[in-house]
């Protein structure tokens, strides 16, 4: 694998991936889809291809303290509906990753985030969001679980850019905020622990990157317990709102060059 061992980085490098590492334990137990930010971190302090496979098992680390913190509030049916089609996301993304290069991949990413971002938006507009993640239960909620499914399958795997997507799918789902965390929390455990495979085999995982993820670990820990403190501080109205911001920010950086 083309990727920088922790004894090749220089002292601002490491750092800046720590910095990345912080903000996905705040991701993960506070503002789903900011961890866009530390995708764009880790691509920029090393192989783009390879970053994904580094970020990994940082992002693992985050998804365990994540269950562990909202275990209580996850929607177990809403779940059974995902992940069959994030299923055959993942294998699509295997299968674009085999042949895509790092700007392709980045911007089909960026362009999905965007278009979701603004899908969401014009939905809340013409409708509230409901108080309970009834909407899979109908028809038009399970095309839309599977289609959003199959898109987070696709983009976390090519990019570890599913948290946006389906943050956009559980705030148009009408879930409340605990039940938005303990549900993605288990979501994203299960899934990414599902990758480790594919990106084992496709060489994006080694006993190099593990290292270098062993090291960043270690500040995933103080981000979470910040997200901890910070989402009961956070009203419902303006964690929706940072949710959708985040989702923005990561497409616009993901479409940069």
């Amino acid at each position: 694998m083309n990727t920088m061992t922790l004894w090749h980085l220089s002292g601002r490098e490491f750092a800046a991936l720590a910095c990345a590492a912080l903000l996905v334990g705040f991701s993960k137990t506070a503002v789903s889809g900011a961890n866009t930010v530390s995708l764009a971190i880790f691509a920029a302090v090393l192989p783009a291809r390879a970053s994904t496979g580094v970020l990994l098992p940082v992002l693992i680390a985050g998804d365990v303290l994540a269950v562990l913190t909202y275990r209580r509030h996850a929607h177990w049916p809403t779940l059974w509906r995902l992940f069959p089609a994030v299923a055959v996301g993942v294998v699509a993304g295997t299968l674009f990753l085999m042949w895509a290069d790092d700007a392709v991949v980045r911007t089909s990413i960026g362009v999905i985030l965007l278009l979701m971002a603004g899908v969401t938006l014009w939905r809340r507009r013409r409708t509230g969001a409901g108080d309970e993640p009834d909407a899979v239960t109908t028809r038009a909620g399970r095309v839309k679980a599977r289609s959003y499914g199959v898109l987070g399958g696709f983009t976390t795997m090519v990019a570890n850019a599913g948290g946006p997507v389906m943050s956009m799918y559980l705030l148009s789902a009408g879930f409340r905020k605990l039940g938005f965390l303990g549900t993605s929390a288990f979501f994203f455990l299960i899934v990414n622990v599902s990758k480790v495979p594919f990106s084992a085999g496709l060489g994006l995982i080694d006993g190099r990157s593990l290292l270098l993820d062993a090291a960043l670990a270690v500040f995933v820990v103080p981000g979470a317990l910040f997200g901890k403190w910070a989402v009961s501080r956070i009203n419902q109205r303006l964690f929706e709102q940072l949710v959708i911001a985040a989702t923005v920010v990561g497409g616009v950086q993901l479409l940069l060059p």
